[in-house]
């Protein structure tokens, strides 16, 4: 086994890992969501279309090159132009998770463009903030069966506006990254939370 199998076995359990744990929280129903992470050889590991991420199998992550071509004859997903446009823009990046979840789909709903967050102690599991004395917005992206021109209007947002930790796509589910898998999921746990918040505050509430 070579050296570049070795990393991408270690990310794929990874991936594996990391989509059983958010499949129990309930955030990536039937198919939905997909998940990545970037190798050191600038190739990428991410799920495989239309699979399950709370069962997935080694054979569930496939690799593919910085323009999201395939290299092991295995079907990306779509929207995996969506990860390959984060990797471009930010080095330090080095996984990108897309859950589907209630929370990211109702955000959507009742908050139109973009959802601010402010002065919430959680804002500090952000990469790069230090106090809940922080103001961050989230950008809502209207859904766009077309991923190239759906991630030219992101492109165009973040060309536009300071870096950010996330975005949503309505009625879609969000995309949050790091630089790691453990930092992306840390991010995504924490704005799952701060979703829910704004989403009672403003009178929504599920179990």
């Amino acid at each position: 086994m070579t050296h570049d199998s070795d990393e991408f076995s270690r990310q794929a359990d990874a991936l594996i890992e990391v989509g059983r744990f958010i499949d129990s929280k309930g955030w990536v129903p039937a198919t939905s969501g997909n998940f990545s992470a970037r190798l050191s050889d600038g190739s990428i590991a991410v799920t495989v279309s239309g699979r399950h991420k709370g069962r997935l199998q080694t054979d569930d992550i496939m690799r593919v090159d910085a323009e999201g071509h395939s290299l092991d004859g295995k079907k990306p997903s779509a929207e995996t132009l969506l990860h390959t446009a984060l990797y471009r823009r930010y080095p330090d990046v080095h996984a990108v998770l897309h859950p589907h979840s209630m929370q990211a789909t109702l955000v959507a709903r009742l908050f139109g463009h973009e959802l601010v967050l402010e002065n919430y102690e959680l804002l500090k599991a952000l990469t790069g903030i230090t106090s809940h004395e922080s103001r961050i917005v989230i950008p809502i992206f209207a859904n766009d069966q077309n991923i190239s021109r759906l991630a030219a209007i992101v492109d165009d947002y973040l060309d536009r506006h300071n870096d950010i930790h996330a975005y949503v796509i309505a009625g879609h589910g969000f995309y949050t990254w790091g630089p790691s898998i453990d930092d992306a999921l840390r991010h995504l746990e924490a704005l799952e939370f701060l979703f829910d918040c704004e989403i009672r505050l403003h009178g929504v509430k599920f179990p």
